[in-house]
């Protein structure tokens, strides 16, 4: 990476506050408070915190699923602040892939299915053949090459976030955020999925940002940062 090459996110002082003291009312919750952050290619951390710090309105913010109070954010060079929602629905489907707590997979369709309905969103379509491909390698080295066929009620719960997983990656996003993706599953699968997400974070080039409640699964990241106050502070 060179000194100047350009950020993938930027966060420019972002606050992010719920409610309003108009009327009498209580004052507004503040979430974060001027927060600064600058995510580079390749790039990999964890967020922890206690919950309602803000942990998953700052990945949200990150993935244009929100809007901050005050402040910018830059996705690859872009100011989101003024743009309308079919161009951040743009920008999410073609820079940023999204794993949850819950994998969110629809029930009536395939693994392989769901994942490739995740290029219907793509402004370009792809080549059917060509990313399906992809998809099978992905699959592949989820170890899940087997379960292409398979309903997610076939799979199990690990199956199921590795499906998530492959759903995030098949467009190619530039930067993958994981919000608890680990939350629901026991600790040997939990062990696994954060293992491959770092694997995948070095053979992709891709940013990872991970929030997790879990300090340990965390420091596999290597970089380890806590929210507090509203600010993102490194821990030891």
């Amino acid at each position: 990476m060179t000194e100047n090459s350009q950020p993938i996110v930027e966060l420019r002082c972002v606050s992010k506050w719920y409610g309003s003291a108009e009327g009498g009312g209580p004052a507004p919750r503040r979430i974060l408070d001027g927060l600064d952050l600058v995510i580079q290619a390749g790039e990999r951390f964890a967020i922890v915190g206690p919950s309602g710090c803000g942990k998953s309105t700052l990945l949200n913010l990150i993935g244009t699923l929100d809007v901050p109070s005050e402040g910018q954010i830059v996705i690859d060079g872009t100011e989101t602040g003024s743009l309308p929602e079919t161009a951040l629905a743009e920008i999410r489907s073609e820079k940023i892939g999204f794993v949850f707590q819950m994998h969110h997979l629809l029930p009536q369709c395939t693994a392989l299915e769901n994942v490739l309905v995740a290029t219907l969103a793509l402004k370009t379509r792809p080549d059917p053949a060509v990313v399906e491909q992809r998809a099978r390698r992905l699959f592949d080295r989820m170890g899940l090459a087997d379960k292409l066929a398979s309903y997610p009620s076939q799979l199990s719960g690990g199956e199921r976030q590795r499906v998530a997983v492959v759903r995030a990656l098949i467009n190619s996003p530039r930067i993958l955020l994981a919000d608890e993706p680990t939350g629901a599953l026991d600790e040997d699968n939990a062990v696994r999925l954060m293992n491959l997400l770092v694997e995948l974070n070095e053979s992709e080039a891709l940013a990872l940002i991970v929030v997790t409640h879990d300090r340990n699964l965390a420091s596999r990241l290597g970089s380890v940062r806590s929210l507090h106050r509203g600010h993102l502070e490194d821990v030891e």
